[in-house]
């Protein structure tokens, strides 16, 4: 199994940029595995690559859109 490395980072909210902690969690080779918000009022945002944060106020719509303005459309791993 590959070792895990966990580290606290701080990110801004994709849509307003409000920093928030998390906890995110790499393996060996770098790669982004997975992520805890640890800051009150704010939520994981799902992507594969990279921690994303925003804040709990902002809706669907909104994180959505700041996404595809920041990253573009997120293609399918299966595609």
């Amino acid at each position: 199994m590959p070792e895990k490395h966990t580290k606290g980072e701080l990110h801004g909210c994709i849509v307003c940029g409000k920093l928030y902690e998390l906890y995110a969690v790499y393996d060996a080779k770098g790669k982004f595995i997975d992520c805890k918000v640890m800051s009150a009022g704010a939520k994981r945002v799902p992507n594969s690559v990279r921690p994303l944060v925003a804040c709990e106020k902002h809706s669907d719509e909104e994180i959505e859109a700041a996404v595809i303005r920041v990253y573009g459309k997120h293609k399918e791993e299966d595609e």
